[in-house]
């Protein structure tokens, strides 16, 4: 795991009480920056799904990078800087064999920045469901991949490309649990939910009796699920199947009761990026390149075909 330096640059369009809490906490999350190109990979390591697709992948043409936009930062830079996670499995989580960040976000990313740069050069900053929207504002990254559901509010901050996934809010219990199997069967019960995330709006809706109780991040609500403190965990149905594949002793009740389409967070006064990412999905999702990715990851636990992607600028805040 390398760390990069990146200058931070002043918050702009926050409240000034909190510049100061904010820049703490990007600080910290430089400090947990990781390499993902080709070049970090140990002889004999499996090279990373998204490594192997990227190959594949052109990159774009030459006058779609504008003189003096971001694509052209980055591709003078020769690297991708995403904000994304490093713990989440099938989406984003450091493989200690290769030393690779592997999975669904990570692969995407690694293919943006192929269609960019020429190669799939990505550093990582760690990032925290509290802190997206700051890393973005600041400048410390250029996109944040991390199951980033897209909202009007969220949209107020940043701006979103996509969507480019769509999941749902579901229920994870401890195996052996009969008390819980639909979304009404949580009125009286504690339910854990992520911080700053979309669950807990949506058990306040569909059991306006539960308690909610909340933790910084994923792997933090799932421990406190199987150490009793609270009676189900609610979360997205993707990131909740490959917590089970991870803990047996956990099981998803019922069918996702909303939809969340997720969005790759920008910049949100960067026009020209994103409709040059959103041109990069439409091209990944029209040559197979999307469905192939989808396949390598979630595909590996999700029976059947992978999904249509849905339509870009489909949902408020895209």
């Amino acid at each position: 795991m390398s760390t990069i330096p990146v200058r931070l640059r002043p918050l702009r369009r926050l409240r000034t009480t909190l510049p100061v809490t904010l820049a703490a906490l990007s600080l910290t999350a430089l400090s947990a920056c990781s390499s993902d190109s080709s070049s970090d990979a140990v002889p004999g390591g499996k090279k990373p799904a998204g490594e192997n697709v990227a190959g594949k992948v052109d990159a774009a043409p030459d006058a779609s990078i504008l003189p003096g936009s971001t694509m052209e930062k980055i591709k003078k830079r020769g690297y991708l800087i995403v904000g994304g996670s490093q713990d989440a499995p099938l989406w984003s989580q450091l493989n200690p064999i290769s030393g690779q960040t592997d999975g669904f976000d990570a692969d995407m990313g690694k293919l943006l920045a192929k269609y960019i740069i020429g190669k799939p050069e990505v550093k990582i900053v760690s990032s925290a469901t509290e802190t997206r929207e700051a890393l973005l504002q600041n400048g410390t990254v250029d996109v944040v991949f991390q199951t980033y559901t897209i909202t009007p509010k969220r949209a107020e901050q940043v701006a979103f490309a996509g969507p480019y996934y769509s999941s749902g809010q579901s229920i994870l219990v401890k195996k052996g649990s009969s008390s819980i199997k639909l979304p009404a069967d949580l009125n009286g019960k504690t339910v854990i939910a992520g911080a700053n995330t979309p669950a807990i709006a949506a058990v306040k809706q569909v059991a306006p009796d539960a308690k909610v109780v909340t933790f910084a991040s994923d792997p933090e609500c799932l421990q406190a699920l199987r150490q009793g403190r609270g009676d189900a965990y609610v979360q997205d149905q993707a990131l909740l199947v490959a917590d089970v594949k991870q803990n047996p002793d956990t099981t998803v009740v019922g069918e996702p009761f909303t939809a969340d389409p997720y969005g790759i967070g920008l910049a949100h006064d960067d026009a020209a990026f994103k409709t040059f990412v959103n041109d990069w999905l439409r091209k990944i999702g029209q040559d197979g390149t999307w469905a192939q990715v989808w396949k390598q990851n979630l595909g590996t636990v999700v029976e059947g075909n992978a999904p249509t992607p849905p339509a870009i600028g489909s949902v408020p805040g895209s």
